[in-house]
């Protein structure tokens, strides 16, 4: 069954993005299907971000921010996930169907959200999804970011409200975007990221970049996967695969130094009841190695054409 009108509610944690918010802005005024609200927190910007947001409020008063106190500097990981939760509990609609957090850096296709709402109607088990991610260079060209098609894609969470309020919501630490699609599979239903021309999303930053320098974001990103309880046989597996894209070969060997940093400081890790063994059994199916322990019904057929 259709839904006649999708409600959608977005939450876009900013900070200094002048740069990018506007085209961001756009292509979410732009979609066929639009959100019923979009709060922009502005996470103590210092150049023109909230500007930007108080014109997108007086054109499009579903659109508003709010605005949380300077911490310095740009805090990924946690710091995001603070201000994510500052504009959760700013949402002004009581009903609403899909809940997202999206980064202010994207661009998304005019049919985006309208695409995405027909997969969820189309399979009764999808809980989380999102389309595939492109980095757009400045010449227009599109780089193809590599990424399971289980994974959603960070910088644009989408929920089916009820799997977002089962799954708990975010962990405030790195690597809260990994834990949440997995607590979602232990919950029973299933992520995704689809290849759908309609689906594209183009991100004008790299991902996995930090605000200090992409190697450092690489560290981190390591140190994020110790955390949340990945097997080491399988970071040892993401450092070779990840060797084979920018910043090539380094990129890999600091995303397993990064695990290796936690391993040495016996950082904490992320625990929930059986979390860790659900995460290493997924991760072994994956290396074709074992089973996951989740049964999920059969996914439906594709309906769109796949980009080749």
């Amino acid at each position: 069954m259709k839904t006649i009108s999708p409600r959608i509610v977005i939450i876009c944690p900013v900070r200094d993005e002048e740069k990018y918010l506007q085209k961001f802005l756009d292509s979410i005024v732009n979609q066929t299907v639009k959100p019923v609200e979009l709060v922009v927190v502005d996470d103590g910007s210092t150049d023109k971000t909230p500007g930007i947001i108080q014109e997108a409020h007086r054109k499009h008063p579903w659109i508003h921010g709010i605005t949380r106190s300077n911490r310095g500097e740009r805090a990924v990981g946690p710091g995001v996930v603070e201000a994510f939760y500052d504009g959760y509990a700013a949402i002004e609609s009581e009903e609403y169907d899909f809940v997202g957090k999206f980064d202010g850096d994207l661009i998304l296709d005019p049919k985006y959200f309208e695409t995405l709402v027909n997969k969820f109607e189309e399979d009764a088990a999808l809980g989380a999804a999102s389309g595939k991610l492109f980095l757009q260079l400045e010449n227009g060209e599109l780089i193809a970011e590599r990424h399971s098609d289980e994974m959603v894609v960070g910088g644009t969470q989408f929920y089916r409200r009820e799997c977002y309020e089962a799954m708990g919501g975010y962990v405030r630490q790195v690597m809260w975007d990994g834990i949440a699609y997995h607590r979602c599979r232990m919950n029973g239903w299933r992520t995704k990221s689809f290849h759908d021309p309609e689906l594209k999303i183009r991100e004008q930053r790299a991902m996995g970049a930090s605000q200090k320098s992409i190697y450092h974001g690489r560290i981190r990103w390591g140190w994020g996967q110790y955390f949340m309880g990945t097997h080491p046989l399988y970071i040892l597996v993401v450092g070779c695969y990840r060797m084979f894209e920018r910043p090539f070969i380094v990129g890999g060997l600091l995303i397993v130094c990064g695990y290796i940093k936690g391993c040495i400081q016996r950082a904490r890790r992320y625990e929930y009841p059986g979390f860790r063994e659900s995460l290493h059994a997924w991760q072994f199916e994956r290396l074709k190695l074992g089973k996951r322990l989740e049964t999920l019904p059969p996914a439906p057929s594709p309906s769109q054409e796949t980009i080749r």
